[in-house]
């Protein structure tokens, strides 16, 4: 499945509308029970049945979409994947660049919390050992990367961890999320094409967190996550390159962003 940006919008309208309609319904159910039994029950008695109905609908999703809707807009896709590679490294820089942690976390979109992670550290084969700048930098050891899966097994495991997640379905609309082009436009198609292995739909499109901080925000983080992380007064998470780490840290700057209404569109241009 190609993982695109929504190009008609009706879905996604339709989805927001029926949470809409479901949060107006609760509240006029509650609203309603609380008029008709108020001239009978004290006040007590009025908040407990308030509480009971409260669950009630919880139980039946209605609380949930209340809650989604009052926190968040709709957004255009159904889940966010967010993802931050690590890589072999050297100064000078070392050729070619190769994956020795390939991290994933599956963000709901209506909620924005974390529902699944995918994470794998992967075997370099042109240069298996590690520099001591790269394990300065990533806090990756030799122990971490050997006998790890290849890149091709990786990917396979990728494509079978989405496909468990429901994100290969037609009908489920998802995007991978990046800070920064490089993941996705230089650092896969690269070490891919060096190894002649494909490269699926799903990651020829994604978010550029940088971008979707600028258009939010109005100011470039130049500094990458620890930039956007002072912009928005949170704290940062985890050693910084360390591949899930960064990628907790983008799903805690998407959710906060999300609080604030802005909604996430495809950064990236087509292949």
């Amino acid at each position: 499945m190609s993982l695109s940006s929504v190009s008609d919008a009706s879905g996604c309208s339709m989805i927001a509308l029926l949470h809409t309609g479901a949060a107006k319904f609760s509240q006029n159910l509650l609203s309603r029970s609380r008029q008709a039994v108020s001239p009978i029950f004290p006040a007590g008695v009025l908040k407990g049945f308030s509480s009971i109905v409260s669950r009630k609908l919880a139980s039946h999703g209605f609380g949930a979409s209340m809650a989604a809707m009052s926190s968040f807009p709709p957004q255009r896709y159904h889940y966010f994947l967010v993802l931050d590679f690590e890589a072999t490294c050297d100064k000078p820089q070392i050729h070619p660049q190769e994956i020795i942690e390939f991290p994933i976390l599956k963000l709901n979109g209506r909620t924005m919390e974390i529902e699944s992670t995918f994470h794998m550290y992967v075997q370099p084969v042109v240069h298996p050992q590690l520099t001591p700048f790269c394990t300065e930098l990533t806090g990756i050891i030799q122990g971490m990367v050997d006998g790890q899966p290849s890149l091709q097994q990786v990917l396979e495991r990728v494509d079978e961890w989405m496909a468990k997640e429901g994100l290969l379905d037609p009908s489920v609309k998802s995007i991978f999320v990046t800070c920064g082009d490089w993941d996705l436009k230089v650092m896969l198609p690269g070490q891919c094409q060096y190894l002649g292995l494909p490269v699926a739909d799903y990651f020829k499109q994604w978010i550029n967190l940088k971008k979707a901080y600028s258009f939010a925000m109005g100011s470039w983080p130049k500094n990458g996550l620890l930039d956007m992380n002072k912009g928005l007064n949170l704290q940062h998470i985890g050693r910084p390159h360390s591949g899930i780490d960064d990628c907790k840290n983008i799903a805690n700057i998407m959710k906060t962003l999300a609080h604030r209404g802005f909604i996430f569109k495809q950064t990236s241009k087509p292949f």
